[in-house]
C-alpha cells in the first residue's frame, strides 16, 4: 500500500507533460482573458474587431510549452504553487513562506 501512495505522489497526473492542475489553470485563465478581449473588441470596433481565436490557441500552446519546460525541471511544480497560494491566503509572512 505504501508503494502505491508514494508512486502516486512522485508522479502527478499530467496533460502533455504539464501537471494536470497547472494545465487546467492555464487554459481557464487564458480563456477568460480571450473572452474579455473578444467582448472588448466587439464593443470598441464592432464587426471589424482585431481579436482572432487563433491568437488564443497560439498563446495557450506557447504557455503550455513553457510550463512543460519548467515542470520537467521541477516535477512537483503544481504542488509547490498550490502550497504557496495557501500560504498567501493565510497571510503568512514572506520569510516563513520561502
Amino acid at each position: 500500500m505504501k508503494q502505491q501512495v508514494l508512486k502516486a505522489l512522485a508522479n502527478p497526473a499530467r496533460i502533455f507533460y504539464v501537471p494536470y492542475s497547472l494545465a487546467v489553470i492555464n487554459f481557464a485563465v487564458q480563456f477568460i482573458i480571450f473572452i474579455m478581449a473578444f467582448v472588448l473588441g466587439l464593443i470598441l470596433y464592432g464587426a471589424d474587431s482585431w481579436v482572432n481565436p487563433l491568437y488564443f490557441l497560439i498563446s495557450v500552446c506557447v504557455v503550455h510549452m513553457i510550463l512543460a519546460a519548467f515542470s520537467k525541471k521541477e516535477p512537483q511544480l503544481g504542488q509547490i504553487i498550490a502550497a504557496k497560494i495557501q500560504l498567501l491566503k493565510k497571510k503568512i509572512p514572506g520569510r516563513l513562506a520561502a
